[in-house]
């Protein structure tokens, strides 16, 4: 086995073992491993130990990844800050963007999505921790911006996704993850098709695993599984 399998076997045992504390399925939680920064052979290796769904931070270096990668299955999610002026190469190379954050863009991407005749599955970015350095919609915002995204039919609202605040103690993370999952709750009881509004992409290397306990469907993993990306 390479490091990456090596890797990605203990990070399943991980989930599954935080699926078992809190009363989960180990198959409620996918994993998305980050590769921002991480070279294509090694991206090859996790898809060939596994990994089914990667998550990118940046279009440009994505499309390259997504053309050299092509010969293999893999699901790609836009997980980092999207410009208005990246929305049509992302409609047209992602199954998934978990950043939605601002009327602009939603409708912007609707727009494409249409001309496109497709759907494309979005999740939107709250900004739990009210950090300015971070993209998302602060809380309050929330319920209104749903409402107005959940009519452009471009658009599949399949839940939430959050970035909170970092602490060198993951337990004091969890009010963060426990809030995403309330807001979610909300919206739940503001649509007619709940079942659709499923996902809460929260947790990464270091907290994956409360998030798991307070409700994560989607964990982003990038260090714990690629290991350290170069600084430069």
């Amino acid at each position: 086995m390479t490091d990456i399998a090596d890797n990605l076997a203990r990070i399943n045992q991980r989930i599954q073992a935080a699926c078992f504390r809190s009363g989960r399925e180990w198959t409620e939680v996918s994993l998305v491993g980050v590769s921002k920064m991480v070279p294509v052979d090694r991206i090859r290796e996790g898809i060939e130990a596994g990994i089914q769904v990667l998550g990118e931070n940046y279009v440009q270096e994505a499309l390259k990844k997504i053309e050299t990668l092509s010969d293999l299955t893999v699901s790609w999610h836009f997980i980092g800050h999207l410009q208005s002026n990246k929305a049509r190469t992302a409609v047209e190379s992602f199954d998934c963007i978990q950043t939605i954050d601002r009327q602009s863009l939603a409708r912007e991407l609707n727009r494409l999505a249409h001309k496109r005749g497709k759907r494309i599955s979005v999740l939107i970015q709250v900004n739990t921790g009210y950090e300015e350095s971070k993209s998302g919609l602060s809380p309050e915002d929330l319920v209104s911006f749903y409402e107005l995204i959940s009519t452009l039919d471009g658009l599949d609202v399949r839940g939430l996704m959050g970035l909170p605040p970092y602490y060198d103690d993951p337990e004091e993370v969890r009010p963060h993850f426990r809030n995403l999952r309330k807001m979610l709750d909300q919206l739940k009881d503001r649509t007619p098709n709940p079942d659709r509004l499923s996902e809460l992409s929260m947790g990464m290397s270091h907290d994956f695993e409360v998030a798991i306990e307070e409700g994560a469907t989607m964990i982003r993993i990038g260090t714990a599984l690629f290991g350290t990306r170069p600084t430069c």
